[in-house]
């Protein structure tokens, strides 16, 4: 069996609704599937980032993970091995869900049953739909996401713009360190 895999700079993993589709669209011109139900992206979408005149990388979006994926549930399977060939994965943890570390975990966890080295690709966390949270909720769901994956934490809106500079900015610089290593 051959195995079609895209070839990504940066790979977004999350729970279904993490807001990956948002984030995708807001920063390059793709224009994936958005919508407020589970599942809306069927198929890898990817899109270009550029961040100034010299300055680019490609970012893919795969479909939400679910307990459950490396073993075939959802989705997880037939599109885990399109970020196989990624320098550095962000991980989109959803800040309106009461437990943004739990779900960090699951997908930790399916990431590591899948094997192939998903499991110790460098990783950026970003806690998204900040304009959606109270602040008391923002500081509990950041500090509870901080321990579950033992280092800082970016906060951002992929709908209003908020901090996302800050994680483009990042993720180039580790594309950059990785593919220099």
């Amino acid at each position: 069996w051959l195995r079609l895999k895209l070839i990504a700079d940066a790979g977004l993993v999350g729970l279904p609704n993490a807001g990956k589709s948002t984030f995708l669209a807001a920063v390059s011109a793709a224009r994936p599937k958005i919508a407020d139900y589970p599942f809306t992206t069927l198929h890898p979408q990817l899109g270009v980032v550029r961040l100034n005149a010299t300055e680019e990388f490609v970012l893919a979006d795969i479909p939400g993970l679910i307990e459950g994926a490396a073993e075939g549930a959802g989705l997880g399977t037939r599109f885990l091995g399109h970020v196989e060939r990624c320098a550095v994965l962000l991980h989109l943890a959803d800040g309106t869900q009461a437990d943004a570390a739990g779900a960090y975990r699951t997908i930790r966890a399916e990431l590591a049953d899948y094997g192939h080295g998903l499991a110790e690709k460098p990783e950026i966390v970003a806690l998204n739909k900040n304009d959606s949270m109270t602040p008391q909720a923002r500081a509990s769901r950041i500090k509870a996401l901080e321990r579950a994956c033992g280092h800082k934490v970016m906060l951002i809106s992929g709908a209003t713009g908020e901090g996302v500079p800050e994680v483009l900015r990042a993720l180039a610089d580790q594309i950059a360190k990785t593919r220099k290593a």
